[in-house]
């Protein structure tokens, strides 16, 4: 089961959820208490739950919903941008999560741009670090944009995440986005996600083009 939550700190113009990003277009949220009730119910039935955005860690009560799920038994997934790294490491302390991703947006010096926001970048670094160094599997990913990331930024996060379990390069795939202008967007080919692959293999333990 996927849970999607509201808002998020983050306006990433390629971002294909945009009705969990911008406030305009937000539409009214399940309540809590009738998402519990489902998972209580399909227990036996579902094994894992993914929370994932938005940006789930801007929400206060994250931890307690988290531990919620844990002690119905369920696996859990969670979707982050990587901003808020002592919320995660609580979640790590607790041993409730089971799988973390990791998005990485650019290389730090280009996070405001990319992200639409000021992103305390000191932030992002703790989190990778966190992560890695953690006994849970994981994974980082950077969505592949050609307009706004080129081989060289690539290959400098590839570099920031080195000896990393797991990276996914996400090729860029027009739908709707925060900014419509990205319905025109051009994708890397796959040739191209091919070679860059090939460079990042000695970075990182597993590249993966999805």
């Amino acid at each position: 089961m996927i849970i999607f939550t509201l808002g998020c700190n983050f306006s990433c113009p390629y971002c294909h959820n945009p009705e969990l990003v911008d406030p305009g277009r937000f539409l009214d949220p399940i309540p809590e208490d009738e998402v519990v009730a489902f998972l209580k119910k399909r227990a036996g039935q579902i094994d894992a739950v993914v929370i994932t955005g938005g940006e789930p860690t801007i929400q206060a009560d994250l931890i307690k919903f988290m531990e919620k799920l844990k002690d119905m038994g369920y696996l859990i997934k969670l979707d982050t941008n990587g901003t808020n790294p002592e919320m995660l490491r609580k979640a790590i302390d607790k041993g409730i999560v089971d799988y973390i991703a990791m998005d990485i947006k650019a290389p730090l010096k280009m996070y405001d741009a990319i992200t639409r926001t000021v992103v305390d970048t000191n932030s992002i670094k703790s989190s990778i670090q966190l992560i890695m160094d953690s006994p849970i599997q994981y994974e980082f990913r950077t969505t592949v944009s050609k307009s706004l990331l080129n081989t060289e930024d690539i290959m400098h996060i590839g570099h920031m995440i080195k000896g990393a379990r797991t990276y996914v390069l996400q090729k860029f795939i027009p739908s709707k986005h925060v900014d419509q202008c990205f319905i025109h967007e051009i994708s890397f080919t796959d040739d191209e996600l091919m070679n860059i692959k090939k460079e990042l293999d000695s970075l990182v333990l597993n590249c993966i083009i999805r």
